[in-house]
């Protein structure tokens, strides 16, 4: 299985590093290179926290503006979890779309064939 990995020039072009900032900015970085071939990524926040030299709270609240601005979609392992499946999404030009905007997690992950696991 190879490394997704890439990241679009468009993040620096259309100012979405600014937007970001240093903390959304490293753990969006973190995710395309922690990814699958299909842009998945399956660190815990802890993980996420200790590998950036960051704590647990700066990463949640870099991960709550990944999802505000529609560049990452998120599935808990099962309901309640805050860890699961972090997808990169397609980059809007120019400006983040609006959360109404962004497709569910559910949509994104079955256009990438992956599918719910089954709560035992």
């Amino acid at each position: 299985m190879g490394a997704f990995g890439w990241l679009p020039a468009c993040l620096l072009h259309d100012r979405w590093l600014s937007r970001l900032g240093p903390d959304g900015t490293s753990v969006l970085v973190l995710l395309a290179l922690a990814a699958d071939s299909r842009g998945a990524s399956f660190y815990g926040r802890d993980r996420m926290a200790s590998f950036l030299g960051l704590d647990r709270q700066r990463v949640d609240r870099a991960l709550a503006r990944l999802l505000e601005f529609g560049l990452v979609a998120h599935r808990p392992w099962r309901q309640g979890l805050q860890d699961g499946v972090w997808q990169l999404l397609p980059l809007a030009p120019a400006a983040p779309r609006a959360a109404a905007e962004a497709a569910s997690i559910a949509d994104v992950l079955a256009q990438l064939g992956l599918r719910r696991p089954e709560v035992r």
